[in-house]
């Protein structure tokens, strides 16, 4: 069930204190007014899920708390109370914009069931205008990874999708971070929930905390009505924060604030929010690196890091590179309103971009392929429908590795698999067992070829890059 932000109106003492002691016990944040005046000035942040009012009150009557809430466009639900059953008084409140209408003495178990059907209308309204905004990227198709790296980042997914961990998911620029982000959602026991993602560089510094938490009505200039705050939208589900490392040191407190003590507290409020969330973070950058130069919060980055995911870069999985270019080909053929042609690739053209380093991963591919499918008048994307640094990269011979020519053939073969080998290593950040992997060999032939050369002056042959 989810937490819902409670005001309870009554101007009898006794009767507000049971009721908000049976609602914080079923885990709901519950405050309390004495009268209507002192409700209007709670009510005036924005930030209340319901409000459970009594009609009868000495003063401003409950349906006149109602009435003035709606004429300051405070949309916050009423449930209303009366002890007095009249059906008079209950169209009075309904008319008035009252979402339900209970007698008292309050049955705890009924009162628990309305306050969740009440909430649950306002969460589909909220839910709906998030969904709106993902349509586009909720049903993105998925492709299936040939090479042994990216099966093994598949697994490790699979594996921490099932745990509400904290997941920091690493590499280049374009490589997909947010398809990993996306998976492990899809396959974790809040795939029913909301799957929100940011980008921590694209907002404002001085907005990100009202972003992320929301604000309160008056808050600050400009805050003309209440924001719920992206991680209250996420609430049951998964929030995606893309290039983490761009978030300010400010906000990297309150961040940790929100990962240990699973609260949010919007701007201009008092009261926190308990929030229920998954965070997926990702980077480009070095973090650990940041740490050392304090421009990231090391304790931060410990609670984001629980489990660490590295996408690898393109050229270092060329094996996905051929399935890979004929998916982008038939989605975004689609995509760009072509469903009836069957765009294909010509083999020498299909040769260069497999060759090809791709310093922008797969993000720079698909432009690459969404530019030679506007260009292709014969329905097979040619050379002549690459761009022209692409082909010219191609067509420019590289120097060789400089490797000694010197010894038998026998001993060359050695040297230049060894050289490969380290190389390997080194591309892996010295894991061997990805580097293993990126040669599509065993880790223990790895650690034989290396333990041949040990002893070897060969082992430090000149591979220059």
């Amino acid at each position: 069930m989810t937490s819902l932000q409670v005001l309870v109106v009554d101007d009898e003492p006794a009767i507000r204190q049971v009721v908000a002691s049976q609602l914080r016990k079923a885990g709901h944040s519950v405050e309390q007014a004495g009268n209507g005046e002192t409700a209007m000035e709670r009510l005036a942040k924005g930030d209340i899920d319901i409000v459970l009012c009594d009609i009868k009150m000495p003063g401003m009557s409950g349906i006149e708390v109602l009435r003035q809430a709606r004429t300051a466009g405070i949309d916050t639900a009423f449930i209303m109370m009366t002890a007095f059953a009249s059906v008079d008084t209950a169209i009075e409140a309904i008319k008035a914009g009252a979402a339900d209408y209970m007698i008292k003495p309050l049955n705890n178990e009924e009162l628990l069931h309305r306050l969740t059907k009440v909430g649950e209308l306002g969460g589909l309204r909220a839910e709906n205008r998030v969904l709106r905004r993902l349509v586009l990227g909720a049903n993105q198709e998925v492709f299936g990874f040939n090479s042994p790296s990216m099966r093994e980042m598949e697994h490790l997914a699979a594996k921490v999708a099932i745990t509400n961990s904290t997941v920091l998911v690493t590499g280049e620029s374009g490589t997909g971070k947010g398809v990993v982000a996306r998976l492990i959602h899809q396959q974790s026991l809040r795939s029913d929930g909301s799957f929100i993602p940011v980008n921590c560089g694209a907002i404002p510094e001085n907005l990100v905390e009202s972003e992320f938490f929301g604000h309160t009505r008056g808050a600050f200039t400009g805050a003309d009505k209440v924001r719920k705050g992206l991680f209250l939208e996420a609430n049951g589900g998964t929030i995606f924060l893309d290039e983490i490392g761009e978030l300010p040191l400010a906000l990297q407190v309150k961040l940790l604030h929100v990962i240990e003590e699973k609260v949010v507290r919007p701007v201009g409020s008092e009261a926190g929010r308990p929030v229920d969330v998954r965070i997926i973070a990702a980077t480009n950058r070095n973090l650990a690196d940041m740490v050392a130069q304090g421009t990231f919060r090391e304790d931060l980055y410990f609670r984001l890091s629980v489990f660490h995911i590295n996408v690898p870069p393109l050229r270092e999985r060329r094996q996905d590179l051929p399935a890979l270019i004929r998916f982008l080909l038939k989605r975004n053929n689609r995509r760009l309103g072509s469903n009836s042609i069957q765009t294909s690739i010509e083999p020498s053209a299909e040769e260069i971009l497999v060759n090809y380093e791709w310093p922008g991963n797969v993000r720079e591919l698909e432009n690459v392929i969404d530019r030679a499918l506007v260009l292709t008048d014969s329905g097979q994307i040619t050379l002549a429908d690459l761009p022209p640094q692409i082909t010219k990269i191609a067509n420019t011979p590289s120097p060789q590795n400089e490797i000694s020519f010197s010894g038998t053939l026998r001993e060359q073969v050695k040297k230049y698999e060894i050289a490969v080998i380290l190389k390997a290593i080194e591309l892996s950040d010295g894991d061997r067992r990805a580097a293993a992997q990126k040669l599509d060999i065993g880790l223990s032939s790895l650690y034989r070829k290396l333990e041949d050369f040990d002893n070897s002056t060969s082992l430090h042959v000149a591979y220059e890059n």
